[in-house]
Parts: C-alpha cells; structure tokens; sequence
C-alpha cells in the first residue's frame, strides 16, 4: 500500500482542486469508483510506464500497475457480463454483444463481438480486451493512438466525460476500413442515414447479461453509428454506446495527411 501511495502522490499535488470536485460530487461508492478511474486517467499521461498493447486476433490493453476493481464496471454500467468465470491468476469476465434486429431479436447468421477483462487475486484490472470483429470497425493502430491521447484529454466534471487531446500524440499512416469489407463482417446495417458528404450506417447490439439493475435497461443495447465518406467509401468515425460506455473516434484525426 505504501508503494502505491507513493506512485500516485504527485499527481494528487498536481490536481487537489479536480480531485476534490470529483470527491464531493457524488456519493461515497461512485466516489470511490470514480476516484479509481481518474488513477487510470493520470496513468495515461505516461502510457508506457503504466501500459503496453498486444495486437493479433484480439487487441490487448494491458495494465501493468492495476487499479480498478471488477466490480467498478458493474457500477458504470449498471449490468453484468455474459460470462464469469475463475482463472489460475484470478478471474476473467466477458461481455458478448449479438447484432439484433429493429425489434431487439439476435439476426441469424449470428454476428457478435466481445468485450473481455483479466483481473488478479485482488479482484484488480490486468488486461482489457476486445475480439477480432469489433477491431473490423476500430482498427489497432487506431484504437492505440486514441487511447494514447486520453493522458493529455479535458474531463468534463459535471457530465463525467472525457474528450481526447490529440495535439499531443503523434499521426500514423495505417489505412482506414473499407465499406465493402465492413459489410462482408457485419452484415447489412439496420438503417442508413445520408448526410453531406457521408453515409453512416446504423448497427444494433444487444449484450448478453444475465442480470440488468432496475432503471438501466437501455444500457444494454448499444447502437453503433459507422460513417462513410461518399467518394473513398472509407470508414472516417465510429460512435456507439458499449455497456454504458460511449465511445466516439474520427480517425482522421489520427491519420497523418496524404501525399
């Protein structure tokens, strides 16, 4: 404990006014689990010290010093994961997400994607994943860049959001996803809204839980908004609601200009 105290004091100098805003804005449980989520937040500032990413099949985050808790996720989101199960090292949890019709019913082929977190013996976030179709709309590279950029983001106090500052990471060259490819994955969308210059196609998941808190129902279906860019038919941005967990990347804000 006196390791831990010591690696986060600075921090803890450097924001008491926000530290204290956060402390008596809510009440003492989401206190607590909002007070471990702005640990991570300031971990973010220095990515590899505290993180590292494996990309194959799955793209891995992985925490190396812990701090949230398992049941930190169940009070965001106000829902249980699909699956949870023990672990030599602790335990692992995951949340499965079925692409659902207008009515709420899974579509047959099934097409899902999941969400998945390894956690120690002290019940602490080791590594957090996500399955090979969902990176079909948040591509590796991009999804690291983004999660790089958090460190240097803005947290709004009273909304309990944070927006990603990406001056401060550099640009990379990896390609953006394509519709035709996009639509061999995931299938044709529930609907298709035109704009200028971009179509944004309209998908529908619905998470698998055993168990949704009274009030939270609509947690658990998670409306992923993909947009097209007309001419390229490339994906330029990706917004949707995952377990209470909003999401919005445009990227390119990330991809370095063209020759």
């Amino acid at each position: 404990m006196a390791t831990e105290q010591m690696t986060h004091r600075p921090y803890i100098d450097k924001l008491p006014r926000l530290a204290c805003v956060l402390i008596l804005g809510v009440s003492l449980t989401a206190c607590t689990y909002w007070w471990r989520a702005y640990q991570v937040y300031l971990q973010m500032n220095e990515f590899d010290r505290y993180f590292s990413v494996e990309a194959g099949e799955q793209f891995t985050l992985n925490f190396k010093e812990p701090v949230l808790y398992s049941q930190d996720f169940v009070l965001l989101s106000n829902l249980y994961p699909s699956e949870d199960y023990p672990t030599a090292e602790g335990r692992k949890t995951r949340y499965w997400f079925r692409k659902v019709d207008a009515e709420g019913k899974t579509m047959q082929p099934e097409i899902k994607f999941y969400s998945e977190m390894d956690f120690n013996k002290d019940k602490r976030l080791t590594a957090w994943s996500f399955s090979s179709l969902f990176l079909e709309i948040a591509p590796p590279q991009f999804l690291e860049v983004s999660l790089r950029s958090i460190g240097s983001g803005h947290i709004d106090q009273e909304k309990r959001q944070l927006r990603a500052d990406i001056e401060k990471v550099g640009k990379i060259t990896a390609g953006l996803p394509v519709q035709r490819r996009v639509l061999e994955k995931l299938g044709e969308p529930l609907a298709v809204k035109e704009e200028a210059g971009q179509d944004i196609f309209i998908y529908h998941f619905l998470l698998d839980t055993p168990r949704i808190e009274p009030g939270y129902k609509d947690n658990a279906l998670n409306e992923v908004k993909l947009s097209f860019d007309k001419n390229t038919h490339e994906l330029f941005k990706m917004a949707g609601n995952f377990a209470g967990l909003k999401v919005s990347i445009d990227y390119r804000d990330f991809q370095k200009a063209r020759n």
